[in-house]
């Protein structure tokens, strides 16, 4: 009989996503399943560009030659935390050109086609995690 063998990155994802729950729909950094669920997928698909400190790229601030910015930091030095959950939920799942005014060039990618909406909410989680308390208190007010 043949059975069915799926890749080991599938299954750790299907057991860490039970074990947070089906219904994470918010960024929740008080929810430690979702958080280490979120470091490993921000490992796996954001910390290359983002840095695995989430220290963001060099010069963050300072336009590219083609236009784009480099990639912002996501600890409590960038900007991140000053934008509420929804935006930065669009913003991860469409990319930056999804979301980002008509003239601006954004290089951020969508990631809608590669992780989940639980997914994309853990990774999330895992960020706000790393700010600080006062930068957390911040950017929940915004999400009100």
């Amino acid at each position: 009989m043949n059975v069915l063998r799926l890749p080991l990155i599938a299954i750790t994802t299907a057991v860490a996503l039970s074990a947070c729950g089906d219904n994470l729909d918010r960024a929740d950094a008080g929810n430690s399943e979702a958080v280490a669920l979120g470091e490993k997928l921000y490992a796996e698909n954001c910390a290359e560009c983002h840095g695995a400190d989430l220290k963001g790229q060099p010069n963050w601030r300072e336009t590219k030659a083609d236009g784009t910015l480099p990639a912002p930091p996501h600890d409590d030095s960038g900007h991140t935390w000053h934008h509420d959950d929804q935006l930065l939920f669009k913003y991860t799942k469409l990319g930056g050109a999804g979301v980002a005014p008509p003239n601006f060039k954004s290089a951020m990618p969508g990631f809608g086609a590669n992780l989940s909406d639980h997914e994309i909410w853990a990774v999330l989680s895992y960020i706000k995690s790393r700010w600080s308390l006062q930068a957390q208190a911040r950017q929940a007010g915004l999400n009100k």
